[in-house]
């Protein structure tokens, strides 16, 4: 069980149990937690999701939108507080999207996940495991994830790598 002032890097494919593994290390230290969502709603299949993830959590929550400013989302919450950020991938979208500069954003982020004020649960896509993307920008997208999630490994206390809904520690 992570302690206070720890991080935990939660990652893997898509539909591997991330979020919900996330949420029970979260929910086995007592609340409140603080649910950072980093999700846009940009169709009815994102709003579906994002209901989905509501609908796992009950009372004890607060949620918190950061699609863009993540740091400072995580540097304004108390400390000592269970934080749940899901996912790194969404809001590096959102950066990419918004033709933010992406370094400068990745280097500010992990710094400020290098510092927990309480017990911190990441999650983020393994995207580097698949094809080659067909396009430039998926590319730049699976380079940037790659780069971003070795940043955050490198600083996390504990790094788990969901497989089929099991959790296997890394780190």
């Amino acid at each position: 069980m992570p302690d206070r002032g720890k991080l935990t890097f939660i990652i893997g494919g898509a539909r591997s149990g991330k979020s919900a593994h996330a949420e029970t290390l979260a929910t086995a230290l007592p609340p409140p937690w603080a649910y950072v969502a980093t999700a846009q709603t940009y169709d009815d299949e994102m709003r579906e999701r994002i209901a989905l993830h509501r609908s796992r959590r009950g009372e004890g929550w607060s949620t918190v939108d950061a699609p863009l400013d993540l740091a400072e989302a995580l540097e304004a919450l108390p400390d000592d507080r269970p934080v749940l950020v899901d996912c790194l991938t969404l809001w590096l979208t959102n950066h990419m999207l918004a033709d933010h500069d992406v370094e400068a954003e990745c280097r500010r982020l992990a710094d400020v996940l290098s510092r927990p004020r309480g017990p911190w649960f990441v999650v983020s896509n393994e995207v580097g495991q698949g094809i080659v993307p067909d396009n430039a920008l998926a590319r730049r997208f699976r380079d940037d994830a790659g780069r971003l999630n070795q940043r955050v490994a490198a600083v996390a206390d504990t790094v788990l790598l969901m497989v089929a809904g099991l959790p296997l520690k890394v780190k």
